[in-house]
């Protein structure tokens, strides 16, 4: 990390705090929700985007149906692998997933194309305000830890690159349960590693769907609904909404 680059992130995590945190919340451990841990998924840490960039960049005309397609296929894919009791690992299921896309498509996936479009998932980078907001929850004596889809791989991986990856404690692959959120033997997994009742661990989702699972299972759950999507009707709700990490520190530390 470059000297600069520890300047912005210093100045960021001053002005998090500043706009996260307005009371004595910073130095206390214990809270009303009574959040000890947290178990995030992938995506409200890791951003995205740059596999829709890539997408668009390879194919100029198409790239956006296809990343939208990919995706759809591929937590279609989870489920029913789930469903199905037939599990493959993540990196399986978005190689079968793309091929899908590109051949609904009829675009021509190259071997040099998919490559690219494989790999970009090990070259995520946060969104901004992560880094600040891991601080805050550190100093707090938040336990924090992943709880994906994404394999142990990708996320170390990805954790490592970005230079965040000893802010968490565990990263709970669905491939030790071989089930995919969101079924509740997933959801498990945080409560066995942290040694915590689940209403002591906060969830904290990117899609809403992963936010009502989390709540079925009973995690009091954050939505960092980045996309700005709706509200899955699902019966359920997050107990807190907001687009970046200000509502989960928020929820966590007062």
């Amino acid at each position: 990390m470059s000297l600069d680059r520890r300047q912005l992130l210093k100045l960021m995590a001053g002005s998090v705090a500043a706009g996260l945190l307005t009371t004595s919340a910073l130095t206390r451990a214990a809270t009303k929700h009574n959040i000890k841990a947290i178990a995030f998924d992938g995506f409200p840490i890791f951003d995205p985007r740059p596999i829709f960039g890539l997408s668009k960049t390879l194919y100029p005309e198409q790239g956006n149906p296809l990343a939208k397609l990919w995706f759809t296929k591929i937590f279609g894919y989870t489920w029913l692998r789930t469903a199905g009791d037939h599990y493959k690992d993540f990196n399986s299921v978005i190689e079968e997933a793309l091929i899908f896309s590109a051949e609904s498509l009829k675009l021509d996936l190259t071997p040099e194309k998919k490559e690219q479009l494989m790999g970009i998932w090990l070259n995520l980078k946060p969104w901004p305000d992560v880094e600040p907001a891991l601080e805050l929850l550190n100093k707090n004596n938040i336990r924090l830890g992943f709880l994906s889809n994404l394999t142990e791989e990708m996320l170390r991986i990805n954790a490592k690159n970005s230079n965040i990856g000893d802010a968490f404690e565990f990263y709970l692959s669905t491939d030790r349960v071989q089930a995919y959120k969101p079924s509740a033997r997933a959801y498990q997994m945080g409560v066995d590693a942290f040694a915590l009742p689940k209403e002591n661990i906060a969830f904290a989702a990117f899609a809403g769907w992963d936010a009502a699972g989390a709540k079925w299972f009973g995690y009091p759950t954050v939505w960092v609904n980045r996309l700005g999507s709706p509200t899955e009707k699902l019966g359920v709700k997050p107990d807190r909404i907001g687009k970046g990490m200000d509502q989960l520190v928020n929820f966590t530390l007062t």
